[in-house]
């Protein structure tokens, strides 16, 4: 959700949380139907991660970083592979063939995109950009997170200014299903 710090720390907890997530789904019985409550919550996790960044993180390395538009473009393009699966996760019951195969490519794709991300991006933006300006970014990161969709929308836009624009409309639509719903609460 919202942990304080720089958008280095924001992020890097927000890695370790869905992590968590991974290893939580991945201790339940196959088949289990807290694996598919688990998935959702993973998923709200992901997708509000992922648009926070899209909306603040990658204009900042555009901006800020050498070769920042390829960089951002890269993570862009993981970020698209990463909502499809959740897409196609996202309708599935834990005892869907498909569903443990999905989970696992999930895992392989946001797992090699942490990494790249915590190896390569981090460190540059550290050291293209001044403490002040990434404390300002993991405070626009947060603010992202609290309205950002919940749910994936693979055909929406992954760049400003439309992903500015639809996404928090997005996240309240998203927000006001889960709550009828219930989806995202144990």
């Amino acid at each position: 959700m919202g942990h304080g710090g720089n958008v280095i720390m924001e992020l890097t907890i927000d890695h370790h949380e869905v992590e968590e997530f991974f290893a939580k789904i991945e201790s339940q019985p196959v088949g289990d139907e807290q694996r598919r409550k688990l998935a959702d919550e993973l998923t709200i996790e992901l997708v509000r991660h992922s648009v926070a960044e899209e909306v603040h993180l990658y204009p900042a390395v555009r901006e800020h970083v050498p070769g920042g538009d390829e960089i951002a473009d890269k993570e862009i393009a993981d970020h698209a592979r990463v909502e499809q699966l959740l897409k196609d996760l996202e309708g599935l019951d834990a005892t869907d063939p498909d569903f443990d195969h999905l989970v696992a490519r999930l895992k392989l794709e946001v797992s090699e995109h942490v990494r790249d991300e915590e190896a390569r991006l981090f460190p540059l933006l550290v050291a293209a950009w001044t403490p002040e300006g990434l404390d300002e970014l993991g405070d626009k990161v947060r603010s992202a997170k609290n309205t950002a969709p919940t749910r994936p929308h693979p055909a929406g836009p992954s760049t400003p200014p439309g992903n500015k624009l639809l996404g928090p409309g997005l996240g309240l639509v998203d927000r006001a299903r889960d709550l009828l719903t219930g989806r995202g609460k144990s």
